[in-house]
């Protein structure tokens, strides 16, 4: 959660002079409301309260009700509008794209030529990859949803001159509303009367603390009101609420997926090749006069078994069996591709408060002046209520030696903070001797008791100090009947998380770029990245030139395209964070580092963040984050601090690794296959496999290649991303050497062994199965393939089964030529040779990728 300051510890220079200003130490402009840059979140803040209910055509008495329902009907329901799919067409679009046209065409092809099981096996993988895509389209509107319910049901408004309650959709702009304890806020409320109103809205603007709020400021919309009780007028309804526009963020956002892209660009270069060798070889045959329904069935054949059908399913079973891993991890995914993204961030945006910190002020030594350093607190805690106050009060409490020695005083007379004079104060008797103590912003509370001379001096001056180092500064003062004397200072700090430093030295170790995001002021943030070890500047977020400003010109029906300069974004991608932050600040942000190239992970708990978590590559909703941004992110943690996140992106890793592993296997067995058997047929005018070898090649390849979900993967120490021409560089060189090996087996069967067709396809088959494995066992490291980490159990005993499938199949002459067992070893030993020799050449091919790329 992103924290800024408010109530007592509020760094405003008009408001309470703790920060940076009030000591000349830095230059503030912040808002009261914590955001940065002074940027205002309604047009109607600083707005004169009679020129607002005249711009309304409102008055305090409230509308009528007929009044009322017109401008429900001319301005639509208090709702977050909602566009509605229906879900069969939705679901019936998952079938329309790359992967699906794939999947279509092999199923079309098992049909042509009456291949009954290979069709249903293909449909059931084109549903099941279909249902996947389904399920991530929903993903936006669940955001959207989740917004919904966090609003107001119900509204008490003024109609006809008698308050009511209605449902909070029927609320119009111009109602007068009555917001008290306990009270959801309805719409954006200017506040008319009062004494005072206490909100919390950290979910929307990332403010730790509630907020006070008097006459003719603005409360927004899904806001709770925690103390006080005021009346007020709704200006702004719907998706005109500040809420609102968040909403429009969060549907507008999201990035397009790695893994998607990936896969799309996998499958192409596949079926082109396959389609393209098969055609030259139908046409060569066509014209040496072979019979056309020979020629075409076995092209068809060919097709379904060189198209790779099964490839979306192992890669998200790989993602799903990983994802079972990362729940174990205290991370739940909710967007299988997540997964890979995770894998290639290298840049991780996170909140502060609550992920970085420990999400509670901790007093730090107080300075006193002419007394003990505890009567500073002990002034500030009889200063407090009794029932046990705010965070602030809780701190203070906790900051005394002896937590029960304000028992022994009786609280005569309590004032609590007030948004004018932004302090407490109380009249406490002991003994018969009555006296009064205040604590507040220090320079409310200074101007408040005028200290003179030394005291003055001495006072600024450690105020001063104490900004530097992005304390929060409560004043104390006491009178004992001659008079308000300042007593000392009481410096507040949320404390970083025990394990916040460690971590982000890991993930720099990971080759990630740790960014710190805050709502808090710039002096904060810098003590905190200082404490953590974050080395580079904290920028304030409001001199990107992004935020309400884009808003106000699209308000004005300004086109606008949001994003950052150039100069900006370098300076974004060589910040070490980002304080007094906006919700729209978050996203141009990562939008930013994405436009820069990088995979941008991105951490957050509220509404507020919902728009940046949904706009990431990787959205990662900390624990105890609101459903709303559970609902954006992609990743949801169950425990707190960013050590989950760590432990996610290694997982992540090893995930990425397997599914890489599996790609680089896929496309050189295509092209081992496709190259060998087209080559064989234009060369020599034979088919080195009949069509059921190919239809059993196919089977016995696929089926155990689903367990290399739980095979070992080597850790990568940076980030890993899909690199297509790494992928068809390794995978073409593996696929050439293939086709070199089989053609050698062709030769030693037709030349050296003397066998006839049949014995040869059956030798071709059974190489071809036990030569796949031994390629996938190559592919699964860019290593020597006898490096750790070794093959897992699982995956060894899925390609022994399968070996020994085939070599059952072909030793008993099962619906192909019989081979003497003896040959079947000298397959083995021959496809072990050449295994060897593949794996030299994978590394070479790493290598010269590696230096054309200059690494």
């Amino acid at each position: 959660m992103t924290d800024t300051a408010t109530k007592q510890d509020s760094a405003d220079p008009e408001s309470d002079g703790a920060g940076p200003t009030a000591s000349g130490a830095g230059d503030r402009t912040r808002g009261d409301d914590g955001a940065g840059g002074g940027q205002e979140r309604s047009p109607f803040e600083r707005k004169d309260l009679d020129a607002v209910l005249r711009d309304l055509e409102a008055d305090r008495d409230g509308l009528s009700d007929g009044e009322a329902k017109k401008r429900l009907e001319r301005d639509g329901p208090n709702e977050i509008a909602e566009e509605k799919t229906n879900p069969l067409l939705k679901f019936l679009g998952a079938f329309w794209g790359p992967i699906p046209w794939m999947i279509e065409v092999a199923a079309a092809l098992s049909a042509a030529i009456g291949h009954w099981t290979d069709l249903a096996v293909i449909l059931v993988l084109l549903v099941i990859n279909a249902g996947v895509g389904f399920w991530e389209e929903h993903q936006a509107e669940n955001a959207v949803a989740a917004l919904k319910k966090t609003l107001a049901s119900k509204a008490r408004v003024r109609r006809g001159g008698q308050w009511r309650e209605v449902p909070s959709r029927e609320v119009v702009k111009g109602d007068i509303l009555k917001l008290d304890i306990g009270t959801i806020v309805p719409a954006d409320v200017k506040l008319i009367e009062g004494d005072h109103l206490s909100v919390d809205q950290s979910a929307l603007t990332g403010e730790s603390l509630p907020v006070d709020r008097t006459a003719g400021d603005v409360v927004y919309s899904g806001s709770h009101c925690e103390q006080g009780g005021m009346t007020g007028v709704a200006v702004a309804t719907a998706m005109d609420t500040v809420f609102g526009k968040t909403a429009k963020l969060v549907e507008g956002a999201g990035s397009a997926s790695e893994f998607q892209k990936a896969v799309g660009r996998i499958a192409r270069y596949l079926i082109v090749l396959s389609l393209g060798l098969i055609a030259v070889m139908v046409a060569v045959e066509l014209l040496r006069g072979r019979e056309i329904l020979t020629v075409v069935q076995f092209a068809l054949i060919l097709a379904v078994a060189s198209i790779p059908v099964a490839m979306p399913a192992v890669l998200s079973v790989t993602m799903a069996v990983g994802a079972l891993a990362l729940a174990k991890r205290k991370a739940i995914v909710s967007r299988l591709d997540a997964i890979e993204e995770m894998a290639g961030i290298d840049v991780l945006c996170t909140d502060k408060t609550g992920t970085l910190t420990q999400n509670r002020l901790k007093l730090q030594e107080p300075v006193a002046f002419d007394v003990e350093a505890q009567d500073v607190v002990l002034a500030a805690a009889l200063a407090s209520p009794r029932d046990g106050g705010d965070a602030i009060d809780r701190a203070v409490a906790e900051g005394l030696e002896d937590r029960d020695a304000v028992q022994g005083f009786e609280q005569v007379h309590f004032a609590p903070f007030n948004y004018v004079n932004k302090r407490t104060e109380a009249e406490s008797r002991k003994d018969g001797r009555s006296f009064k103590t205040a604590k507040g912003a220090p320079v409310n509370v200074m101007e408040f008791v005028s200290p003179a001379g030394e005291l003055k001096e001495e006072a600024e001056k450690a105020i001063g100090e104490l900004a530097e180092k992005g304390y929060r500064t409560l004043a104390v003062a006491r009178d004992d009947g001659d008079g308000w004397k300042l007593i000392g200072l009481l410096p507040l700090e949320d404390p970083p998380r025990d394990d916040a430093k460690s971590t982000i030295a890991e993930a720099e170790r990971h080759g990630l770029a740790i960014k710190m995001l805050t709502g808090d002021d710039r002096a904060i943030a810098r003590q905190t990245a200082k404490t953590l070890g974050l080395e580079g500047d904290i920028l304030e977020a409001g001199v990107l030139g992004t935020g309400t400003e884009a808003e106000a010109r699209e308000r004005e029906g300004e086109e606008r395209e949001r994003g950052l300069s150039p100069e900006n974004l370098e300076r974004v991608e060589g910040a070490a964070g980002f304080a007094e932050v906006f919700p729209e600040h978050k996203f141009d942000i990562v939008r930013g580092l994405q436009d820069a190239g990088h995979l941008v992970g991105m951490t957050g708990d509220g509404v507020n963040d919902a728009p940046a978590l949904k706009q990431a590559n990787v959205g990662i909703a900390v624990e105890g984050a609101t459903e709303t941004a559970r609902a954006a992110a992609a990743l949801v943690l169950t425990e707190p601090g960013l050590g989950t996140v760590i432990h996610a992106v290694e997982e992540a890793r090893r995930i990425f690794a397997r599914m890489n592993a599996y790609a680089i296997y896929r496309v050189a067995e295509t092209i081992r296959i496709m190259l060998f058997v087209v080559a064989t047929v234009l060369a020599f005018g034979f088919y080195p496999l009949t069509a059921i070898l190919v239809i059993l090649l196919a089977l016995l390849n696929d089926l155990p290649i689903m367990t290399i979900a739980y095979d070992n993967a080597k850790l990568s120490d940076r980030p890993v991303k899909w690199d297509m021409r790494r992928v068809l560089t390794v995978s073409s060189v593996l696929g050439a050497v293939g086709v070199l090996s089989t053609f050698g087996m062709l030769v030693i069967g037709k030349v050296w062994l003397r066998m006839g067709d049949a014995e040869v396809q059956s030798l071709i088959f059974v190489k071809l199965v036990f030569a796949g494995h031994l390629t996938l066992f190559v592919t699964r490291t860019r290593d020597r393939l006898w490096t750790k980490p070794y093959p897992s159990p699982i995956l060894l005993g899925a390609v022994v089964s399968t070996q020994v499938v085939a070599a059952l199949i072909v030793g008993f002459g099962l619906l192909v030529a019989k081979l003497p067992w003896l040959d079947l070893l000298w397959v083995y030993a021959y496809a072990i040779a050449w295994a060897l020799i593949g794996d030299q050449a994978k590394l070479l091919a790493y290598r010269l990728v590696g230096a054309r790329r200059g690494r």
